[in-house]
Protein backbone atom coordinates (compact mmCIF):
# COMPACT_ATOMS: atom_id res chain seq x y z
CA UNK A 1 0.00 0.00 0.00
CA UNK A 2 1.24 3.50 -0.86
CA UNK A 3 0.23 6.71 0.90
CA UNK A 4 1.58 10.09 1.93
CA UNK A 5 3.01 10.08 5.46
CA UNK A 6 4.80 12.40 7.80
CA UNK A 7 8.22 11.12 8.73
CA UNK A 8 7.02 10.59 12.30
CA UNK A 9 3.97 8.70 11.07
CA UNK A 10 6.16 6.50 8.88
CA UNK A 11 8.35 5.64 11.87
CA UNK A 12 5.21 4.57 13.73
CA UNK A 13 4.04 2.35 10.89
CA UNK A 14 7.52 0.92 10.44
CA UNK A 15 7.63 -0.10 14.08
CA UNK A 16 4.19 -1.66 14.04
CA UNK A 17 4.72 -3.49 10.74
CA UNK A 18 8.04 -4.89 12.01
CA UNK A 19 6.18 -6.66 14.81
CA UNK A 20 6.90 -4.07 17.48
CA UNK A 21 4.68 -4.42 20.52
CA UNK A 22 5.85 -2.06 23.34
CA UNK A 23 6.33 1.72 23.17
CA UNK A 24 7.10 4.09 26.03
CA UNK A 25 7.86 7.76 25.36
CA UNK A 26 7.65 11.28 26.69
CA UNK A 27 6.19 13.96 24.37
CA UNK A 28 8.63 16.43 22.89
CA UNK A 29 8.43 18.31 19.61
CA UNK A 30 9.48 17.29 16.95
CA UNK A 31 9.13 13.62 18.04
CA UNK A 32 5.65 13.61 19.58
CA UNK A 33 3.66 12.32 16.59
CA UNK A 34 5.63 9.06 16.52
CA UNK A 35 4.03 7.85 19.73
CA UNK A 36 0.67 9.50 19.04
CA UNK A 37 0.39 7.56 15.78
CA UNK A 38 1.43 4.30 17.40
CA UNK A 39 -1.28 4.82 20.03
CA UNK A 40 -3.84 4.34 17.24
CA UNK A 41 -2.81 0.69 16.81
CA UNK A 42 -4.73 -1.79 18.95
CA UNK A 43 -2.03 -4.45 18.53
CA UNK A 44 0.75 -2.33 20.11
CA UNK A 45 1.02 -1.40 23.79
CA UNK A 46 1.75 2.33 24.02
CA UNK A 47 2.20 4.73 26.93
CA UNK A 48 3.33 8.18 27.96
CA UNK A 49 5.94 7.82 30.69
CA UNK A 50 6.66 10.48 33.34
CA UNK A 51 10.00 11.28 31.66
CA UNK A 52 12.43 9.98 29.04
CA UNK A 53 14.59 8.06 31.51
CA UNK A 54 11.61 6.03 32.67
CA UNK A 55 10.44 5.62 29.08
CA UNK A 56 13.73 4.10 27.93
CA UNK A 57 13.89 1.87 30.98
CA UNK A 58 10.41 0.52 30.17
CA UNK A 59 11.41 -0.11 26.56
CA UNK A 60 14.65 -1.77 27.64
CA UNK A 61 12.78 -3.99 30.05
CA UNK A 62 10.38 -5.02 27.28
CA UNK A 63 13.33 -5.75 25.00
CA UNK A 64 15.09 -7.95 27.55
CA UNK A 65 11.75 -9.70 28.10
CA UNK A 66 11.77 -10.63 24.41
CA UNK A 67 9.62 -7.98 22.69
CA UNK A 68 10.52 -5.48 20.00
CA UNK A 69 10.37 -2.09 21.71
CA UNK A 70 10.66 1.62 20.98
CA UNK A 71 11.18 4.81 22.95
CA UNK A 72 10.76 8.17 21.19
CA UNK A 73 11.95 11.56 22.42
CA UNK A 74 13.42 14.87 21.32
CA UNK A 75 17.11 15.66 21.50
CA UNK A 76 17.09 17.21 24.98
CA UNK A 77 15.04 14.25 26.16
CA UNK A 78 17.97 12.04 25.24
CA UNK A 79 19.95 13.86 27.93
CA UNK A 80 17.42 12.63 30.48
CA UNK A 81 17.57 9.10 29.06
CA UNK A 82 21.37 9.04 28.83
CA UNK A 83 21.82 7.07 32.06
CA UNK A 84 20.08 3.88 30.87
CA UNK A 85 21.27 4.43 27.28
CA UNK A 86 24.98 4.15 28.07
CA UNK A 87 24.57 1.00 30.14
CA UNK A 88 22.09 -0.57 27.70
CA UNK A 89 24.96 -0.53 25.22
CA UNK A 90 26.74 -2.91 27.61
CA UNK A 91 23.81 -5.20 28.38
CA UNK A 92 22.60 -5.45 24.82
CA UNK A 93 19.06 -6.58 24.04
CA UNK A 94 16.90 -9.60 23.37
CA UNK A 95 14.08 -8.23 21.27
CA UNK A 96 15.02 -5.32 19.02
CA UNK A 97 15.23 -1.95 20.77
CA UNK A 98 15.18 1.43 18.99
CA UNK A 99 15.48 4.89 20.50
CA UNK A 100 14.01 7.42 18.07
CA UNK A 101 15.48 10.86 18.77
CA UNK A 102 14.42 14.01 16.92
CA UNK A 103 16.94 16.86 16.71
CA UNK A 104 15.76 20.43 16.13
CA UNK A 105 18.16 22.47 13.94
CA UNK A 106 16.98 26.06 14.00
CA UNK A 107 15.43 25.58 17.47
CA UNK A 108 11.84 25.76 16.21
CA UNK A 109 10.64 24.43 19.57
CA UNK A 110 13.75 23.88 21.68
CA UNK A 111 16.19 25.62 23.98
CA UNK A 112 19.33 24.41 22.21
CA UNK A 113 20.62 22.84 18.97
CA UNK A 114 22.18 19.75 20.48
CA UNK A 115 23.50 17.22 17.95
CA UNK A 116 22.49 13.71 19.04
CA UNK A 117 25.02 12.02 16.76
CA UNK A 118 27.62 12.51 19.48
CA UNK A 119 25.55 10.37 21.82
CA UNK A 120 25.87 7.48 19.37
CA UNK A 121 29.64 7.78 19.43
CA UNK A 122 29.93 8.31 23.18
CA UNK A 123 27.54 5.50 24.11
CA UNK A 124 28.83 3.08 21.45
CA UNK A 125 25.32 2.73 20.07
CA UNK A 126 24.83 2.53 16.27
CA UNK A 127 22.68 5.21 14.65
CA UNK A 128 20.63 5.39 11.45
CA UNK A 129 19.37 8.59 9.82
CA UNK A 130 16.59 8.55 7.19
CA UNK A 131 16.30 11.15 4.42
CA UNK A 132 12.56 10.90 3.68
CA UNK A 133 9.39 9.23 4.96
CA UNK A 134 10.01 6.00 3.03
CA UNK A 135 13.36 5.66 4.74
CA UNK A 136 11.75 6.51 8.10
CA UNK A 137 9.56 3.46 7.56
CA UNK A 138 12.21 1.10 6.22
CA UNK A 139 15.01 2.25 8.54
CA UNK A 140 12.82 1.60 11.56
CA UNK A 141 12.25 -1.97 10.40
CA UNK A 142 15.94 -2.38 9.62
CA UNK A 143 16.99 -0.93 12.97
CA UNK A 144 14.92 -3.51 14.85
CA UNK A 145 16.41 -6.34 12.81
CA UNK A 146 19.98 -5.08 13.22
CA UNK A 147 19.40 -4.50 16.92
CA UNK A 148 18.79 -8.21 17.33
CA UNK A 149 21.55 -9.20 14.92
CA UNK A 150 24.20 -7.16 16.75
CA UNK A 151 22.68 -7.43 20.24
CA UNK A 152 22.55 -3.67 20.81
CA UNK A 153 20.07 -0.81 21.02
CA UNK A 154 19.86 1.31 17.85
CA UNK A 155 19.39 5.06 17.65
CA UNK A 156 17.18 6.40 14.87
CA UNK A 157 17.91 10.09 14.31
CA UNK A 158 15.37 12.42 12.76
CA UNK A 159 15.42 16.17 12.37
CA UNK A 160 12.48 18.57 12.35
CA UNK A 161 12.18 18.70 8.55
CA UNK A 162 12.21 14.91 8.17
CA UNK A 163 9.87 14.38 11.12
CA UNK A 164 7.31 16.90 9.88
CA UNK A 165 7.58 16.56 6.09
CA UNK A 166 5.47 14.26 3.95
CA UNK A 167 6.47 11.89 1.18
CA UNK A 168 5.13 8.68 -0.32
CA UNK A 169 5.58 5.51 1.71
CA UNK A 170 5.01 1.96 0.53
CA UNK A 171 4.19 -0.22 3.50
CA UNK A 172 4.50 -3.99 3.91
CA UNK A 173 2.29 -6.50 5.74
CA UNK A 174 2.81 -6.67 9.49
CA UNK A 175 5.52 -9.13 10.43
CA UNK A 176 4.44 -12.03 12.62
CA UNK A 177 7.14 -11.48 15.22
CA UNK A 178 7.36 -14.12 17.91
CA UNK A 179 8.21 -13.02 21.43
CA UNK A 180 11.67 -14.30 22.25
CA UNK A 181 12.00 -16.67 25.17
CA UNK A 182 13.26 -15.00 28.34
CA UNK A 183 16.34 -16.60 29.83
CA UNK A 184 17.87 -15.46 33.12
CA UNK A 185 21.41 -14.21 32.44
CA UNK A 186 22.83 -12.06 35.23
CA UNK A 187 26.26 -11.90 33.62
CA UNK A 188 24.70 -10.10 30.64
CA UNK A 189 22.05 -7.95 32.31
CA UNK A 190 23.37 -7.19 35.82
CA UNK A 191 25.98 -4.48 35.38
CA UNK A 192 28.04 -4.85 38.52
CA UNK A 193 31.69 -3.90 37.91
CA UNK A 194 32.87 -7.45 37.32
CA UNK A 195 30.20 -8.18 34.72
CA UNK A 196 30.43 -4.70 33.19
CA UNK A 197 34.16 -5.11 32.54
CA UNK A 198 33.46 -8.29 30.60
CA UNK A 199 30.61 -6.64 28.69
CA UNK A 200 32.81 -3.69 27.75
CA UNK A 201 35.00 -6.13 25.82
CA UNK A 202 31.84 -7.29 24.03
CA UNK A 203 30.97 -3.68 23.17
CA UNK A 204 34.37 -3.06 21.58
CA UNK A 205 34.14 -6.28 19.56
CA UNK A 206 30.65 -5.31 18.44
CA UNK A 207 31.90 -1.88 17.34
CA UNK A 208 34.44 -3.58 15.08
CA UNK A 209 31.78 -5.86 13.63
CA UNK A 210 29.53 -2.89 12.98
CA UNK A 211 32.34 -1.01 11.22
CA UNK A 212 32.77 -3.93 8.84
CA UNK A 213 29.02 -4.06 8.34
CA UNK A 214 28.95 -0.33 7.54
CA UNK A 215 31.41 -0.86 4.65
CA UNK A 216 29.07 -3.29 2.88
CA UNK A 217 25.63 -2.18 4.01
CA UNK A 218 23.11 -0.89 1.45
CA UNK A 219 22.25 1.74 4.07
CA UNK A 220 25.33 3.61 2.80
CA UNK A 221 25.43 4.13 -0.95
CA UNK A 222 27.38 6.00 -3.60
CA UNK A 223 25.48 7.85 -6.32
CA UNK A 224 27.82 8.56 -9.21
CA UNK A 225 27.70 11.90 -10.96
CA UNK A 226 30.40 14.38 -11.86
CA UNK A 227 33.89 13.55 -10.62
CA UNK A 228 34.55 17.26 -10.09
CA UNK A 229 32.76 17.30 -6.74
CA UNK A 230 31.62 14.71 -4.25
CA UNK A 231 29.20 15.32 -1.40
CA UNK A 232 29.07 13.33 1.84
CA UNK A 233 25.74 13.81 3.58
CA UNK A 234 22.78 12.20 5.33
CA UNK A 235 19.18 12.91 6.22
CA UNK A 236 17.60 16.19 5.17
CA UNK A 237 21.02 17.56 4.17
CA UNK A 238 21.01 15.00 1.34
CA UNK A 239 17.76 16.45 -0.02
CA UNK A 240 19.11 20.01 0.11
CA UNK A 241 22.43 19.04 -1.49
CA UNK A 242 20.71 17.11 -4.29
CA UNK A 243 18.71 20.21 -5.12
CA UNK A 244 21.74 22.53 -5.09
CA UNK A 245 24.23 20.13 -6.73
CA UNK A 246 22.24 17.73 -8.95
CA UNK A 247 25.31 16.88 -11.07
CA UNK A 248 27.57 15.97 -8.14
CA UNK A 249 28.55 12.52 -6.92
CA UNK A 250 27.11 11.60 -3.54
CA UNK A 251 28.04 9.36 -0.65
CA UNK A 252 24.69 9.16 1.08
CA UNK A 253 25.05 7.80 4.60
CA UNK A 254 22.18 5.93 6.22
CA UNK A 255 24.20 4.24 8.96
CA UNK A 256 25.79 7.36 10.39
CA UNK A 257 27.58 5.66 13.27
CA UNK A 258 29.87 3.82 12.95
CA UNK A 259 31.02 5.34 9.67
CA UNK A 260 32.36 3.34 6.69
CA UNK A 261 35.95 4.54 6.60
CA UNK A 262 37.14 2.57 3.55
CA UNK A 263 34.09 3.67 1.59
CA UNK A 264 34.79 7.29 2.51
CA UNK A 265 38.44 6.97 1.45
CA UNK A 266 37.55 5.38 -1.88
CA UNK A 267 34.86 7.98 -2.54
CA UNK A 268 37.26 10.81 -1.71
CA UNK A 269 39.81 9.47 -4.20
CA UNK A 270 37.19 9.38 -6.96
CA UNK A 271 36.38 13.12 -6.86
CA UNK A 272 38.44 16.28 -7.28
CA UNK A 273 36.75 18.23 -4.47
CA UNK A 274 35.11 16.67 -1.41
CA UNK A 275 32.42 18.52 0.55
CA UNK A 276 30.60 17.45 3.70
CA UNK A 277 27.08 18.87 3.99
CA UNK A 278 25.59 18.42 7.45
CA UNK A 279 23.49 20.46 9.85
CA UNK A 280 24.74 21.47 13.29
CA UNK A 281 28.13 20.05 14.36
CA UNK A 282 30.92 18.86 12.02
CA UNK A 283 30.39 15.23 13.02
CA UNK A 284 31.14 13.70 9.61
CA UNK A 285 33.71 16.35 8.72
CA UNK A 286 35.82 15.72 11.83
CA UNK A 287 35.85 12.00 11.09
CA UNK A 288 36.88 12.56 7.48
CA UNK A 289 39.69 14.86 8.58
CA UNK A 290 40.94 12.22 11.03
CA UNK A 291 41.39 10.01 7.96
CA UNK A 292 43.78 12.68 6.57
CA UNK A 293 41.39 13.55 3.77
CA UNK A 294 41.09 17.12 2.52
CA UNK A 295 37.49 18.22 2.79
CA UNK A 296 35.38 21.39 2.72
CA UNK A 297 32.52 21.90 5.14
CA UNK A 298 31.86 24.08 8.15
CA UNK A 299 34.41 26.70 7.16
CA UNK A 300 32.01 27.56 4.34
CA UNK A 301 28.77 26.67 6.13
CA UNK A 302 27.32 27.41 9.55
CA UNK A 303 27.33 25.56 12.85
CA UNK A 304 23.98 27.14 13.59
CA UNK A 305 20.47 26.58 12.30
CA UNK A 306 19.25 24.77 9.24
CA UNK A 307 20.90 24.40 5.86
CA UNK A 308 19.01 25.45 2.73
CA UNK A 309 19.72 24.91 -0.99
CA UNK A 310 20.21 28.66 -1.34
CA UNK A 311 22.84 28.61 1.41
CA UNK A 312 24.65 25.77 -0.36
CA UNK A 313 24.61 27.57 -3.69
CA UNK A 314 26.08 30.70 -2.13
CA UNK A 315 28.73 28.75 -0.25
CA UNK A 316 29.84 26.65 -3.25
CA UNK A 317 28.76 28.58 -6.37
CA UNK A 318 31.31 26.82 -8.59
CA UNK A 319 29.39 23.53 -8.23
CA UNK A 320 25.82 24.79 -7.91
CA UNK A 321 22.95 24.59 -10.36
CA UNK A 322 19.87 26.83 -10.18
CA UNK A 323 19.09 30.31 -8.95
CA UNK A 324 19.82 31.79 -5.55
CA UNK A 325 16.98 34.28 -5.71
CA UNK A 326 14.02 33.61 -3.46
CA UNK A 327 10.52 34.42 -4.67
CA UNK A 328 8.81 36.74 -2.21
CA UNK A 329 5.12 37.58 -2.01
CA UNK A 330 4.19 41.18 -2.64
CA UNK A 331 4.08 43.32 0.48
CA UNK A 332 5.56 42.67 3.89
CA UNK A 333 4.35 40.02 6.29
CA UNK A 334 4.04 41.28 9.86
CA UNK A 335 5.99 39.37 12.49
CA UNK A 336 3.98 37.32 14.94
CA UNK A 337 5.91 36.83 18.17
CA UNK A 338 5.01 33.80 20.30
CA UNK A 339 2.42 34.64 22.93
CA UNK A 340 0.21 32.87 25.44
CA UNK A 341 -3.20 32.10 23.93
CA UNK A 342 -6.31 34.11 24.79
CA UNK A 343 -7.73 32.57 27.95
CA UNK A 344 -4.39 30.98 28.93
CA UNK A 345 -4.65 30.07 32.64
CA UNK A 346 -1.02 31.11 33.20
CA UNK A 347 -1.59 34.75 32.26
CA UNK A 348 -3.11 35.80 35.59
CA UNK A 349 -0.38 34.07 37.60
CA UNK A 350 2.41 35.83 35.73
CA UNK A 351 0.67 39.19 35.96
CA UNK A 352 0.60 38.88 39.75
CA UNK A 353 4.25 37.75 39.90
CA UNK A 354 5.31 40.82 37.92
CA UNK A 355 3.16 43.06 40.07
CA UNK A 356 4.91 41.77 43.19
CA UNK A 357 8.35 42.17 41.60
CA UNK A 358 9.31 38.54 42.17
CA UNK A 359 12.34 36.75 40.77
CA UNK A 360 10.90 33.81 38.87
CA UNK A 361 12.96 30.74 38.02
CA UNK A 362 11.02 29.32 35.09
CA UNK A 363 10.78 26.04 33.23
CA UNK A 364 9.93 24.37 29.92
CA UNK A 365 6.34 24.70 28.69
CA UNK A 366 3.73 27.19 27.49
CA UNK A 367 4.44 29.26 30.56
CA UNK A 368 7.96 29.99 29.28
CA UNK A 369 6.22 32.66 27.21
CA UNK A 370 5.78 34.55 30.49
CA UNK A 371 9.29 35.88 29.88
CA UNK A 372 8.11 38.09 26.99
CA UNK A 373 6.63 41.61 27.07
CA UNK A 374 4.39 42.90 28.46
CA UNK A 375 4.34 40.31 31.26
CA UNK A 376 8.13 39.80 31.49
CA UNK A 377 8.01 37.70 34.64
CA UNK A 378 10.40 34.81 34.07
CA UNK A 379 14.08 35.29 34.90
CA UNK A 380 15.50 31.86 33.93
CA UNK A 381 14.64 28.83 31.79
CA UNK A 382 17.18 26.03 31.40
CA UNK A 383 15.65 22.55 31.21
CA UNK A 384 12.78 20.40 32.42
CA UNK A 385 12.44 20.68 36.20
CA UNK A 386 15.33 23.11 36.64
CA UNK A 387 13.12 25.86 38.08
CA UNK A 388 12.79 24.14 41.45
CA UNK A 389 16.49 23.45 41.99
CA UNK A 390 17.43 26.91 40.76
CA UNK A 391 15.10 28.65 43.20
CA UNK A 392 16.81 26.70 45.99
CA UNK A 393 20.18 27.75 44.56
CA UNK A 394 19.11 31.41 44.60
CA UNK A 395 18.21 31.04 48.28
CA UNK A 396 21.49 29.37 49.23
CA UNK A 397 23.48 31.98 47.32
CA UNK A 398 21.68 35.10 48.51
CA UNK A 399 20.03 34.06 51.77
CA UNK A 400 16.53 33.36 53.01
CA UNK A 401 15.48 37.01 52.83
CA UNK A 402 16.07 36.98 49.08
CA UNK A 403 14.10 33.74 48.76
CA UNK A 404 11.04 35.67 49.92
CA UNK A 405 11.28 37.49 46.61
CA UNK A 406 11.83 34.30 44.58
CA UNK A 407 9.46 31.63 43.28
CA UNK A 408 9.87 28.61 41.03
CA UNK A 409 7.28 28.03 38.30
CA UNK A 410 6.62 24.84 36.36
CA UNK A 411 3.70 22.91 34.89
CA UNK A 412 1.98 19.82 36.23
CA UNK A 413 3.53 17.53 33.59
CA UNK A 414 6.96 19.10 34.12
CA UNK A 415 6.66 18.69 37.88
CA UNK A 416 6.02 14.97 37.39
CA UNK A 417 8.82 14.78 34.78
CA UNK A 418 11.62 16.15 36.94
CA UNK A 419 10.37 18.65 39.49
CA UNK A 420 9.56 16.24 42.32
CA UNK A 421 13.19 15.53 43.19
CA UNK A 422 13.98 19.25 43.27
CA UNK A 423 11.18 19.79 45.77
CA UNK A 424 12.46 16.90 47.88
CA UNK A 425 15.84 18.61 47.85
CA UNK A 426 14.35 21.86 49.14
CA UNK A 427 12.58 20.11 52.00
CA UNK A 428 15.51 17.85 52.90
CA UNK A 429 18.05 20.70 52.90
CA UNK A 430 15.90 23.05 54.96
CA UNK A 431 15.06 25.43 52.14
CA UNK A 432 12.15 27.88 52.29
CA UNK A 433 11.43 28.34 48.58
CA UNK A 434 7.94 28.69 47.15
CA UNK A 435 7.10 26.48 44.17
CA UNK A 436 4.14 27.28 41.91
CA UNK A 437 2.75 24.34 39.95
CA UNK A 438 0.74 25.66 37.01
CA UNK A 439 -1.81 22.86 36.67
CA UNK A 440 -3.63 23.30 33.36
CA UNK A 441 -4.95 19.70 33.26
CA UNK A 442 -2.86 18.68 30.24
CA UNK A 443 0.62 18.69 28.70
CA UNK A 444 0.12 21.88 26.74
CA UNK A 445 2.98 23.04 24.54
CA UNK A 446 3.59 19.71 22.78
CA UNK A 447 -0.06 19.40 21.74
CA UNK A 448 -2.33 18.27 24.58
CA UNK A 449 -0.93 14.93 25.67
CA UNK A 450 -2.15 13.19 28.81
CA UNK A 451 0.14 12.83 31.82
CA UNK A 452 -0.07 11.19 35.27
CA UNK A 453 -1.95 14.19 36.72
CA UNK A 454 -4.81 14.13 34.18
CA UNK A 455 -6.38 10.76 35.01
CA UNK A 456 -6.24 9.41 31.44
CA UNK A 457 -3.78 7.28 29.45
CA UNK A 458 -2.47 8.02 25.95
CA UNK A 459 -5.44 6.09 24.57
CA UNK A 460 -7.89 8.17 26.61
CA UNK A 461 -8.62 5.38 29.04
CA UNK A 462 -9.41 6.41 32.65
CA UNK A 463 -6.61 5.64 35.11
CA UNK A 464 -5.51 6.61 38.59
CA UNK A 465 -4.73 10.29 38.86
CA UNK A 466 -1.77 11.66 40.81
CA UNK A 467 -2.99 13.90 43.62
CA UNK A 468 -0.54 16.79 43.61
CA UNK A 469 -1.60 17.99 47.07
CA UNK A 470 -1.03 14.61 48.70
CA UNK A 471 2.20 14.12 46.76
CA UNK A 472 3.65 17.41 48.00
CA UNK A 473 2.52 16.66 51.54
CA UNK A 474 4.15 13.22 51.36
CA UNK A 475 7.42 14.89 50.37
CA UNK A 476 7.22 16.92 53.55
CA UNK A 477 5.68 20.22 52.43
CA UNK A 478 3.14 21.27 55.04
CA UNK A 479 2.06 24.47 53.27
CA UNK A 480 0.22 23.35 50.12
CA UNK A 481 -2.69 25.35 48.72
CA UNK A 482 -4.77 25.26 45.56
CA UNK A 483 -5.66 28.59 43.94
CA UNK A 484 -7.39 29.81 40.81
CA UNK A 485 -4.87 32.03 38.97
CA UNK A 486 -7.79 33.98 37.43
CA UNK A 487 -8.83 35.17 40.88
CA UNK A 488 -6.16 37.84 40.90
CA UNK A 489 -6.79 39.16 44.42
CA UNK A 490 -6.84 35.71 46.01
CA UNK A 491 -3.80 34.58 44.06
CA UNK A 492 -1.87 37.70 45.06
CA UNK A 493 -2.75 37.11 48.70
CA UNK A 494 -1.58 33.49 48.45
CA UNK A 495 1.73 34.56 46.90
CA UNK A 496 2.34 37.19 49.57
CA UNK A 497 1.66 34.72 52.37
CA UNK A 498 3.67 31.80 50.98
CA UNK A 499 6.75 33.80 49.99
CA UNK A 500 6.76 35.35 53.48
CA UNK A 501 6.66 31.91 55.12
CA UNK A 502 9.70 30.55 56.97
CA UNK A 503 9.23 27.08 55.47
CA UNK A 504 8.88 25.60 51.96
CA UNK A 505 5.51 25.97 50.31
CA UNK A 506 3.66 24.94 47.16
CA UNK A 507 0.91 26.83 45.36
CA UNK A 508 -1.04 24.78 42.81
CA UNK A 509 -2.47 27.27 40.32
CA UNK A 510 -5.32 25.20 38.97
CA UNK A 511 -7.27 26.15 35.86
CA UNK A 512 -7.59 24.11 32.63
CA UNK A 513 -6.02 25.10 29.31
CA UNK A 514 -8.41 27.30 27.35
CA UNK A 515 -7.93 25.14 24.24
CA UNK A 516 -9.34 21.97 25.83
CA UNK A 517 -12.63 20.93 24.24
CA UNK A 518 -14.50 20.94 27.53
CA UNK A 519 -13.50 24.54 28.35
CA UNK A 520 -16.23 26.94 27.23
CA UNK A 521 -16.18 30.45 28.66
CA UNK A 522 -19.09 31.87 26.70
CA UNK A 523 -19.46 34.93 24.52
CA UNK A 524 -16.61 37.30 23.75
CA UNK A 525 -16.14 40.60 25.55
CA UNK A 526 -16.05 44.09 24.07
CA UNK A 527 -15.13 47.58 25.23
CA UNK A 528 -17.83 50.12 26.09
CA UNK A 529 -16.24 53.23 24.58
CA UNK A 530 -18.43 55.50 26.73
CA UNK A 531 -16.97 54.04 29.93
CA UNK A 532 -13.40 53.44 28.74
CA UNK A 533 -10.93 56.02 30.07
CA UNK A 534 -8.11 54.70 27.86
CA UNK A 535 -5.99 54.00 30.95
CA UNK A 536 -4.68 50.86 29.19
CA UNK A 537 -4.55 48.78 32.37
CA UNK A 538 -6.12 45.89 30.44
CA UNK A 539 -3.06 45.76 28.18
CA UNK A 540 -0.85 44.77 31.11
CA UNK A 541 -1.99 41.13 31.00
CA UNK A 542 -0.73 40.75 27.42
CA UNK A 543 -3.84 39.13 25.96
CA UNK A 544 -3.55 39.05 22.13
CA UNK A 545 -7.30 39.70 21.82
CA UNK A 546 -6.92 43.18 23.39
CA UNK A 547 -5.80 45.70 20.81
CA UNK A 548 -4.60 49.28 21.19
CA UNK A 549 -6.18 51.51 18.57
CA UNK A 550 -5.74 55.24 17.91
CA UNK A 551 -9.10 55.99 19.51
CA UNK A 552 -8.66 53.64 22.48
CA UNK A 553 -8.60 49.98 23.34
CA UNK A 554 -10.65 47.35 21.50
CA UNK A 555 -11.19 43.60 21.88
CA UNK A 556 -10.98 41.38 18.80
CA UNK A 557 -14.10 39.23 19.05
CA UNK A 558 -12.55 36.59 16.79
CA UNK A 559 -9.69 36.06 19.26
CA UNK A 560 -11.49 36.62 22.55
CA UNK A 561 -12.51 33.34 24.22
CA UNK A 562 -14.62 35.01 26.90
CA UNK A 563 -12.43 34.09 29.88
CA UNK A 564 -13.10 37.44 31.57
CA UNK A 565 -9.66 37.95 33.10
CA UNK A 566 -9.47 41.41 31.58
CA UNK A 567 -12.58 42.55 33.46
CA UNK A 568 -10.56 42.46 36.69
CA UNK A 569 -8.11 44.92 35.19
CA UNK A 570 -10.70 47.58 34.42
CA UNK A 571 -11.73 49.87 37.28
CA UNK A 572 -14.43 51.54 35.22
CA UNK A 573 -16.54 48.57 34.16
CA UNK A 574 -15.81 49.30 30.51
CA UNK A 575 -15.26 45.67 29.49
CA UNK A 576 -18.61 44.00 28.96
CA UNK A 577 -19.93 40.76 27.54
CA UNK A 578 -21.18 41.05 23.94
Amino acid sequence: MKRLMLGNEAVAYGFRDAGGTVVSSYPGTPSTEITENIAKFDDVYCEWAPNEKVALEVALGASIAGARALSAMKHVGLNVAADPLFTAAYTGVSGGLVIAVADDPGMHSSQNEQDSRYYARSAHVPMLEPADSQECYSFMRTALELSEQFDTPFLLRLTTRIAHSQSVVETLPREDYKLKEYTKNFRKYVMMPGMARARHIVVEARDNALREFAEKSVLNKIERGSSKVGIICAGIAYQYAKEAFPDASFLKLGLIYPLPERMIEEFAKSVETLIVVEELEPFFEEHVKRLNIKVLGKAQLSLQGEITPTMLRKSFPQFAVGQNEMVHAAGSVPQRPPVMCPGCPHRGAFYVMKKLGLVVTGDIGCYTLGALPPIESIDTCICMGASVGMAHGFEKARGKDFSKKTVAVLGDSTFIHSGITGLINIVYNKGVSTVIILDNSITGMTGHQQNPTTGFTIKGEPTRQVNLVKLCEAIGVTRVRVCDPFDLKAFEQALREETASAEPSVIIAQRPCALLKNVKYGKAYSVDVEKCKNCRSCLKIGCPAIIREENGVQINSLLCCGCGLCTQMCSFGAIIRD
